[in-house]
C-alpha cells in the first residue's frame, strides 16, 4: 500500500481543503494518506514553522492562501524543497473574475463568516438533534423534511449531515404494530421521506451492532432484533407505509450518508 503524506495550509480552519482531499482520495484504492492539517496560517513566522514540518515529511501541499506574501513564501520554499504544491481555490476564483469582469477581494475565511446562513445552520443543527427518533412530534410542522424509517436505517447521521447543511431534520422509527403519531395528519410543510434498506445489510448492520454494544449492551436489545424473518417483516411493514402515505422512497442500500442527503436535497429541490 502506497503512503502518501499530505500537508493541507490553510488560513482559514481548514475544511474546505479537508473536503476536497476526501473526495479526490475517494477515486484511488490501496492508498493511506497521513493528513497533517495546517489551519490558521496568516503570517510568515507561522508559515515558516510550517515549512519546518514539510520538509521533515515531504509530499504534496495543498494551499488556500489568500495573503500574497505568504502565499510566494509557500511556493517558493516548497520549489526549494522540491515538493508539489497546489492552489486549489485558484481555477474557481479565476473563472468567477472571467464572468463577473472584476477582481477577487482578498477575504481570509470569508466562507465562514458569522452571516445568517451560519445562524440558520446552528439552528438547524439544534431543531435536528431535538428532533431525533421520533421526539417532538408537536412541532415537526416546523421541520424541512422529516425522515421515516426502521431502525439503523441512516436516519440519525442523515438528518446531522442535513442539519449542517442548513435543513431543519425531524427523524421517526417505523416500528410494527406501533401506529403512525397522529401529528403526521396535520403535517403540510415538512417533506417526509421514507428511508428502505436491503433485510440482508439490515441484518449485517444490527449483528455488527449487537457485537460492539459487549454483553451487558447486547442483553439489553431484544432477542428478534437481528433476526432475518423478524426483520424482513419490518421492512417490508416500512414500504407499505411509505406506500400507503405517498411518501418518496430512498434505497440506502448502497449509499453513502452523503449521498442518501444528497438524494434528499434533490427531492427538496424538485418539490420547489
Amino acid at each position: 500500500m502506497s503512503v502518501l503524506h499530505l500537508h493541507l495550509v490553510s488560513d482559514s480552519t481548514g475544511e474546505t481543503l479537508e473536503s476536497l482531499v476526501k473526495a479526490g482520495l475517494a477515486q484511488f484504492d490501496d492508498v493511506e494518506a497521513v493528513k497533517h492539517f495546517w489551519p490558521m496560517v496568516r503570517s510568515e513566522g507561522h508559515l515558516d514553522r510550517v515549512l519546518d514540518e514539510i520538509a521533515r515529511r515531504p509530499g504534496l501541499v495543498l494551499y488556500t492562501l489568500v495573503s500574497g506574501q505568504v502565499r510566494v513564501r509557500l511556493e517558493s520554499r516548497c520549489a526549494v524543497l522540491g515538493v508539489p504544491v497546489i492552489s486549489v481555490l485558484d481555477p474557481v476564483i479565476e473563472g468567477l473574475q472571467h464572468m463577473l469582469g472584476r477582481r477577487a477581494t482578498p477575504n481570509p475565511g470569508g466562507q465562514h463568516a458569522l452571516d445568517e446562513s451560519y445562524f440558520r445552520r446552528i439552528e438547524a443543527i439544534t431543531y435536528t438533534m431535538e428532533h431525533d427518533d421520533g421526539i417532538g412530534a408537536a412541532e415537526w410542522d416546523q421541520a424541512d423534511v422529516v425522515l421515516v424509517g426502521v431502525s439503523r436505517s441512516s436516519k440519525t447521521p442523515t438528518s446531522i449531515y442535513l442539519a449542517n447543511r442548513g435543513y431543519k431534520v425531524a427523524n421517526m422509527p417505523v416500528v410494527p404494530g406501533r401506529p403512525v403519531p397522529p401529528e403526521f395528519a396535520t403535517l403540510s410543510g415538512p417533506l417526509v421521506v421514507g428511508l428502505t434498506v436491503a433485510a440482508e445489510r439490515l441484518v449485517q448492520v444490527r449483528r455488527n451492532r449487537i457485537l460492539g454494544q459487549g454483553a451487558a449492551g447486547a442483553a439489553s436489545l431484544e432477542l428478534s432484533y437481528a433476526d432475518e424473518t423478524r426483520v424482513s417483516e419490518e421492512v417490508l411493514f416500512a414500504r407499505r407505509l411509505f406506500a400507503d402515505r405517498g411518501w418518496p422512497v430512498i434505497d440506502v442500500t448502497r449509499r453513502s450518508i452523503e449521498e442518501t442527503a444528497a438524494a434528499v436535497i434533490n427531492l427538496l429541490s424538485l418539490r420547489g
